[in-house]
């Protein structure tokens, strides 16, 4: 059985627990941890675990929003952790020094094995320094993972097709995001191709992955400020040709409820 749960998505912080359950083992992976470690650790037991239980920690990127208290994790529960060279060279300072023997570097199309849980990273366009998403597997279903990316590359297409369910990034709605009162460079920032998928890019995704066992879809990283669960919803809705209540939005506090795969 394959299953996951936001724990929180948005500009605030991100976090995603991953499960994998085969007879009496589970594998647990906790994807980012951008979030304070108080709140992840209150969090991860209203999700029925601890940190204790967290077979590895998985860093997409760089950004604050993702890499929370990643250093203050893994210092209190010495869990393992990965991430691709790019993001290590990015954070690397004499802070990380005394826990660099739980790093592991993580790369593009080469599989991760956590027990009955495998993750596949996959390179994004992004504006950091290597970027990665994940495919988690059990073995039988898929979850696809999907944020922070200015656009669907092809790479990002082929990593996602046959997908059971999807964490996809709606980030922003363009107009709202022209309406705002954000600087020029960060509207260029966010709507530019290394920036952040718009609702209507992320609908333009969905649609060329969708098939006919695609069962779930999560909405996350959405702005709090460019962009509404109603537009989110809607765009996506249509390129799956479902209704919109049958499209879950990732809350940057509570997150989501549990998605079995």
């Amino acid at each position: 059985m394959l299953r996951f749960k936001s724990l929180g998505s948005g500009s605030s912080g991100n976090a995603t627990l991953v499960e994998a359950q085969s007879g009496t083992h589970t594998s647990r992976l906790l994807i980012d941890c951008g979030i304070r470690l108080r709140d992840l650790e209150a969090r991860l037991i209203e999700a029925g675990t601890c940190a204790e239980d967290l077979d590895a920690i998985f860093i997409t990127h760089e950004h604050g929003d993702h890499i929370g208290c990643a250093r203050s994790l893994i210092k209190r529960y010495a869990t393992p952790i990965w991430m691709s060279q790019g993001t290590w060279l990015a954070v690397n300072d004499d802070a990380w020094a005394p826990h660099q023997h739980l790093l592991n570097i993580a790369r593009d199309g080469c599989a991760i094995e956590l027990g009955v849980l495998q993750a596949l990273p996959f390179t994004v366009p992004h504006d950091a320094r290597e970027p990665l998403q994940l495919r988690c597997s059990d073995g039988h279903r898929h979850l696809g993972i999907a944020t922070d990316l200015g656009h669907a590359s092809s790479h990002v297409v082929n990593a996602l097709e046959g997908c059971h369910a999807l964490l996809l990034e709606a980030n922003h709605d363009p107009d709202l995001l022209q309406a705002s009162a954000y600087p020029s460079f960060l509207k260029q920032r966010v709507a530019g191709p290394w920036g952040h998928l718009a609702n209507h890019a992320a609908a333009d995704l969905l649609a060329r992955i969708k098939h006919g066992q695609l069962s779930y879809v999560l909405a996350a990283h959405l702005s709090e400020r460019n962009n509404t669960a109603e537009l989110a919803r809607t765009s996506l809705s249509e390129a799956l040709g479902c209704t919109p209540l049958d499209i879950d939005i990732a809350d940057p506090v509570s997150g989501s409820k549990w998605a079995q795969v």
